[in-house]
């Protein structure tokens, strides 16, 4: 998921530059400057469709959603959230255990109840029937996009919160805590 969240993150930057560069071309062109010196030349520009990306924005709001989906998941497998850890580093290690299980759990809760309001919405938009404005493409398809990875979040997520609860009650490390971002 992670890596298909980055090609789409990839593409959606190319579509900002494409459709930035396609603007300012089409500023140049219907110029005064330009229009005076070379109208033959910005006319054929401009009639090869020279602009913004129509729609881009409603692309990339989309693609966003879907992108931050995606990388939730592998963020939450390999502990990269950020965290604040000044006030519990002097706790003992098995304090630190049970605070990790809690925080474990209730990240497990948050991320299910994401993924089935994010289900909600996406059921709602389907029965409206609801489109972007420009590009008149469903809205409920970047729900749907969406909904995929925060599934695979919430699942990761109740698969990390049991793992806490094991190391809780063995005392045994399952989930290395330290690998992630380095914070």
């Amino acid at each position: 998921m992670a890596m298909l969240g980055g090609v789409v993150l990839c593409a959606l930057i190319l579509i900002v530059c494409l459709s930035i560069v396609g603007r300012t071309l089409n500023s140049i062109f219907y110029s005064e400057v330009v229009q005076s010196i070379m109208p033959a030349f910005a006319e054929w520009a401009l009639s090869t469709g020279v602009g913004p990306i129509e729609g881009d924005f409603e692309i990339v709001e989309a693609g966003m959603a879907f992108t931050i989906f995606a990388f939730l998941p592998y963020c939450h497998i390999t502990v990269g959230h950020a965290s604040v850890d000044i006030f519990t580093n002097w706790l003992p290690a098995r304090a630190q255990r049970v605070l990790r299980m809690l925080i474990e759990i209730l990240f497990a809760v948050v991320l299910v109840i994401i993924a089935v309001q994010l289900e909600a919405g996406m059921q709602s938009k389907l029965r409206s029937g609801q489109t972007t404005f420009l590009i008149q493409f469903p809205i409920w398809w970047a729900y749907a996009f969406s909904l995929v990875g925060a599934v695979l979040a919430a699942l990761v997520g109740i698969f990390t919160a049991f793992g806490r609860i094991v190391e809780v009650v063995s005392g045994e490390t399952i989930i290395d805590s330290q690998s992630g971002a380095g914070h």
